[in-house]
């Protein structure tokens, strides 16, 4: 007899958590798409006078890091919640610096900033909890 719960086994492979890993893809991709808005705004390509080259520079690594995960979630079970996990990990510190920039008044300090920043950690915070809940 199997000592997996009678659900679990019942289970064909490979369907293991498949609502939750759309939920996280999901996630990555709403934080990837936010991303993509502070970069185009901090690039001049989406609002005018909100230009920060080196905002924008460190948002376009952080979208490729986000990007690398995303892709990576198609892989066998055990790498994707990984590559997630560190993924929007790397997010979040990533916003964290970010915040401290501006607190210290090296970054742009708008309501746009903040707003978006603020916006950015909450959904990078909620996907990370929602890709370490075990399926």
């Amino acid at each position: 007899m199997s000592r997996l719960p009678r659900a679990r086994a019942l289970q064909p492979r490979g369907q293991e958590g498949f609502g939750t890993i759309w939920t996280v893809r999901g996630f990555l991709l709403l934080q990837i798409a936010i991303f993509l808005l502070l970069v185009s705004i901090h690039f001049g390509l989406l609002i005018g006078g909100y230009r920060h080259r080196d905002a924008g520079t460190a948002e376009l690594v952080i979208v490729a890091v986000l990007v690398a995960g995303l892709l990576v979630t198609w892989t066998p079970p055990p790498w994707r919640r990984r590559v997630a996990t560190a993924g929007q990990s790397f997010g979040i510190l990533g916003v964290l610096v970010g915040m401290v920039t501006i607190a210290i008044w090296i970054g742009p300090r708008t309501l746009l900033d903040l707003t978006l920043n603020g916006a950015l950690l909450l959904t990078l915070i909620v996907g990370l909890a929602s890709t370490l809940r075990k399926p």
